[in-house]
């Protein structure tokens, strides 16, 4: 059968699929008898295998010989670890690849599409991801070491640095404002709002890359190649697509899911989609990324590198629970012909994008940025204090024991953790508000001052990977639909995120610093060896019989 094409009974000619493929159709096409005409039969037995409904209403079989189908789809599909349906699509596209090689091989004038040919190359089974990891790479590049940099350099240095609170300043001074007004208004508004609209720039050039590699037809490349990634660890390819609008924005991401037909797939996407950096978690990337490390180039796309490895990892983790696991549902998607990205789309598209980004700077954030204002000028019977004593201080100092072993325990950090769980571009505002400064080389010493690079890339991939912002968290609960769901979900989020946190920092206290051994470094060994165990563990829905062709020959024997 390997080397066969197609096959005959009497005038009638068939492809020939793989032998556990046909084993199982012939044994329906026993199971079936007379049941169907003799000249359809292979048709019957195959639209059997594939459970479609109308033919199982057309075909009035008893209930012997249904249970003895399903009991063959069953073993086929533990045999394939697919579902029958993906088992078919899968076998007819291997069938129509021999026809083209056969027809390639006996043509001298078959010739491939320059699509082809680059696709040839781009999804390799070996160099596919390579070169992904290349384009990611500069995609980042460009968006936060160089051509974002420059624009964002000066609109939070010298823009919102200096321009804008001076102008805001002296024009509070002619109308002869109140201290107390004029500090919210330059120390609260301008400093939260001025901090995270400086990385607009930003923002822009890396949609503007991911419109062009979208535009071109590249992203769609890229959900097939991983898509047979996600397949040999269990995993439903559709769940790639979720995570390349997560790029974008969590919400939209989440809402997505809808196209994955299996519930247990999407509720494994919902609960690992939101691990991608969003445009929001964006800013928290380029402030690490250019305080604490200016010269390194790989600490941007590190985060997407991560967060897509996180999704992987705990997708096969929660594949192999009892409530999560079973068969992964098809994903079947045209590849467009590559082409020019159009100007205008691109532009449309990032623009978009930025602008999404600035309505939420208006609301949400100029909300926060109020708030957080208050609570770090004012204690709890309202009276004006230094920011030391605030509510905000207190209720930071009383939280901070928590992160203590992440490497980022003080209260500032505590606050702004917690305020990104309103809206992640609220974590450099909170910082901007509680350092008293909204240009980034002023914020970037003040932050050098209190930590360390490993607790800042600490306190970045606890932001990369913890509970979303309350917007795509409404998202997971309208999906989820179930609010024990919901509450597992943003759970094993956040526990996730301290779990990475804490590993990450107390091995690179003990192998970059020379740190010595201690408890919290047993509780990070125990917590990596537990997440290794949830990853490698046995299915808990595979028996321990082992299935082989033999088994299925026999199964009706």
């Amino acid at each position: 059968a390997a080397h066969t094409t197609t096959s005959s009974v009497g005038d009638l000619a068939f492809p020939i699929y793989d032998d556990r493929l046909e084993a199982a159709i012939s044994q329906i096409l026993d199971v079936l008898g007379n049941s169907v005409p003799q000249r359809s039969a292979r048709f019957y037995a195959i639209k059997l295998f594939e459970q479609d409904a109308l033919v199982e209403a057309e075909l009035d079989l008893s209930q012997f010989q249904r249970k003895e189908i399903e009991d063959i789809i069953r073993i086929t599909e533990e045999i394939f670890t697919e579902d029958a349906e993906s088992i078919v699509i899968n076998e007819r596209y291997a069938f129509i690849e021999r026809v083209c090689q056969m027809a390639e091989s006996h043509t001298e004038d078959f010739a491939l599409t320059l699509s082809d040919k680059i696709d040839r190359i781009v999804t390799n089974r070996i160099l596919a991801l390579p070169i992904f990891s290349v384009v990611m790479y500069l995609v980042y590049f460009f968006s936060i070491q160089t051509v974002g940099t420059m624009w964002t350099d000066w609109a939070n240095d010298v823009l919102f640095g200096k321009y804008v609170p001076d102008l805001v300043s002296s024009g509070l001074d002619y109308l002869q404002v109140q201290d107390w007004l004029k500090s919210l208004i330059v120390d609260g508004i301008v400093a939260g709002i001025g901090t995270v609209l400086g990385f607009l720039p930003q923002i822009f050039v890396l949609f503007i890359c991911l419109g062009v590699l979208e535009d071109i037809g590249y992203m769609s490349r890229i959900a097939f190649v991983m898509d047979r990634i996600f397949r040999r660890f269990g995993l439903s390819g559709k769940s790639f697509i979720p995570m390349l609008i997560s790029t974008g924005c969590g919400v939209p991401a989440v809402m997505s899911s809808r196209t994955i037909e299996n519930e247990r797939d999407r509720r494994i996407t919902i609960m690992t989609a939101t691990f991608m950096p969003c445009s929001a978690k964006l800013e928290i990337i380029a402030l690490i990324a250019g305080a604490f490390f200016p010269g390194n180039s790989f600490v941007a796309p590190s985060t997407y590198f991560i967060g897509i490895a996180t999704i992987i990892l705990s997708g096969i983790a929660l594949k192999k629970t009892s409530f999560l696991g079973g068969l992964t549902s098809p994903f079947i998607m045209e590849l467009p012909a590559y082409h020019w990205p159009k100007v205008l789309s691109v532009l449309r598209y990032a623009f978009g994008k930025a602008m999404s980004f600035v309505k939420r700077a208006g609301t949400i954030i100029f909300s926060l940025t109020v708030l957080i204002w208050f609570m770090s000028n004012y204690n709890f019977m309202l009276q004006n204090v230094d920011t030391e004593v605030s509510i905000l201080a207190t209720l930071g100092k009383g939280l901070s024991w928590i992160f203590e072993p992440l490497g980022f325990g003080n209260w500032q950090a505590t606050v702004a953790a917690l305020a990104g769980l309103a809206a992640k571009e609220t974590v450099v505002a909170t910082f901007g508000i509680l350092y008293h400064n909204s240009s980034e080389a002023g914020l970037a010493t003040a932050l050098q001052a209190d930590y360390s690079a490993l607790s800042a890339y600490s306190f970045l991939i606890f932001n990369l990977l913890c509970a979303p912002c309350f917007a795509a968290i409404g998202a997971i609960k309208r999906e989820m639909a179930n609010l024990r769901w919901t509450v597992g979900a943003i759970g094993f989020q956040t526990g996730l995120a301290y779990c990475v946190s804490l590993i990450l920092y107390q091995f690179g206290q003990v192998l970059l610093y020379g740190n010595p051994i201690s408890l919290w470094t047993l509780v990070a060994v125990l917590f990596l060896v537990t997440m290794i165990y949830f990853v490698v563990r046995k299915p808990r829905q595979i028996k321990d019989k082992i299935i082989t062709l033999e088994n299925l020959q026999e199964a009706n024997s």
